[in-house]
């Protein structure tokens, strides 16, 4: 592991309880060390972005151990029967994200070819994979087989291709498939991140249930041993949870009528997190409970035997574990209306604000006790005036060098990156014990144009 000499651990002291609402919202890790600079993970983040500049990703790898061990203990606990947690890696899918959960014993959501990809390189059991989708392509199922990871039926094309491709396999051995239903469930939630409804481009809808389990079970090619159903994302509401067990419940009584065998259940995910002191989502522990619960009564109630329970959290596993920091450039003052501070990203880096109405809390890492004097607009760099990245933050007195961090930046940030401006994504580092190792590097003006093609008529000019 490469050692950063970053870590000011002797001297380091744990925040205090009297902490301001946003230092509330730091990985578990956070500590300020008595150059009142922030340490993530044992580590100086004012040093890392010397070493490493920003935007900078900043990972710490005890909250994201922790989550894991939280949500599959939690299972073990109030599930009588087995269950496995499956890391939905579209909130992060690079390699060491998926070897880290993979190594506290979870199993992946995966939703393309290129997250597939990524999880077989991170050397992930196949047997713990699990592709999803609206819109599969045939190659992507075809690596999905190929690679034996176990395929979530979501419409009636994946069902064509499937079939199909089966019939031409040279083995006798059945593609393990689930089938993804639309369960009718609302949540409080952006309209965007809403995906138990019946309006929603996923899964079948109750009324297709007899059609596709009769389709299936004429297709001696596939095995069926499962159903996945999922309500939506950042929902703070425990009841959704439990009323999607009976929904499950009674498709899995309706699917024994033509014959399926299913053995196992994904509820999916959607526990929110706290972005804000104002959020009060659930603990994970009482999550996994209700949902544990609700899934025993459901099942006593048909009289059924426990399927393998799965679950898929992914913004609740990582989101939390990572912040952001960026160096103050620019100010703008406009009396008696707003302050604009300018960083050094924005809607490149983390686009949920401009896309979702995200709201997210900073702090001033190199002057970590400095009073909250202002209320700034923290703005970024790119060419929107819609690119604001928190407005009306609480800041001390910032100044052209500052460091800023953006907190709870891991789910759907990096995976959501782009080169808008044609600014490189930035890096992002692992930090734990006072160590730190580079996860992504940043890329350069040349990785910007690897794939640029100039014909030669063009070339000439």
């Amino acid at each position: 592991m490469e050692n950063s000499g970053l870590q000011y651990l002797p001297q380091s002291t744990q925040i205090p309880e009297t902490r301001s609402p946003n230092q509330e919202l730091l990985p578990l890790s956070a500590r300020v060390n008595d150059h009142d600079h922030l340490e993530i993970g044992g580590c100086d983040v004012k040093l890392l972005v010397e070493r490493f500049g920003s935007p900078l990703y900043i990972v710490d790898e005890q909250t994201l151990r922790a989550a894991c061990c939280q949500y599959r203990e939690a299972l073990a606990r109030y599930y009588p029967g087995e269950s496995l947690v499956l890391y939905a890696s579209k909130a992060w899918s690079c390699l060491a994200i998926c070897a880290l959960v993979a190594s506290e014993g979870l199993g992946l959501d995966v939703v393309s070819g290129g997250e597939l990809y990524t999880a077989i390189t991170a050397n992930v059991d196949p047997k713990t994979l699990y592709l999803h989708g609206n819109n599969k392509s045939r190659d992507e199922i075809l690596l999905a087989i190929e690679t034996g990871c176990t395929i979530v039926i979501d419409n009636w094309l994946d069902l064509q291709m499937l079939a199909q491709l089966s019939e031409q396999r040279s083995t006798q051995t059945p593609i393990r498939v689930m089938v993804r239903l639309t369960p009718g469930i609302e949540c409080h939630t952006h309209e965007y991140i809403r995906t138990g409804h019946l309006d929603s481009k996923f899964g079948f809808d109750p009324n297709q249930f007899d059609a596709v389990f009769s389709a299936i079970a004429q297709q001696p090619g596939l095995s069926c041993v499962g159903l996945h159903a999922h309500i939506g994302s950042q929902i703070f509401e425990l009841q959704p949870h439990g009323d999607l067990a009976s929904v499950i419940v009674d498709a899995i009584t309706k699917a024994s009528q033509y014959g399926l065998n299913i053995t196992e259940v994904n509820v999916g995910g959607g526990l929110g997190i706290r972005y804000t002191e104002a959020d009060d989502p659930p603990s994970i522990e009482t999550w996994a409970k209700t949902v544990c619960q609700a899934m025993v009564k459901a099942c006593q109630q048909q009289n059924i035997e426990l399927p393998k329970l799965l679950c898929e959290p992914g913004r609740s596993i990582v989101g939390p574990a990572c912040i952001t920091a960026y160096t103050v450039g620019s100010q703008k003052q406009i009396p008696g209306i707003r302050t604009y501070v300018a960083v050094d990203g924005g809607m490149s880096d983390n686009p949920r604000p401009i896309t979702y109405q995200s709201v997210y809390r900073v702090v001033l890492v190199n002057r970590m006790s400095a009073p909250l004097s202002e209320t700034v607009t923290v703005a970024g760099k790119h060419c929107e005036s819609g690119d604001i990245v928190i407005k009306d933050a609480q800041l001390p007195p910032c100044e052209p060098g500052d460091i800023l961090a953006v907190l709870a930046t891991g789910a759907y940030n990096y995976s959501m990156a782009s080169n808008y401006n044609r600014l490189s994504r930035p890096a992002a580092v692992l930090v734990s014990g006072g160590e730190c190792n580079l996860i992504l590097e940043r890329e350069t003006y040349e990785d910007l144009i690897r794939q640029d093609r100039l014909p030669e008529r063009l070339a000439a000019l």
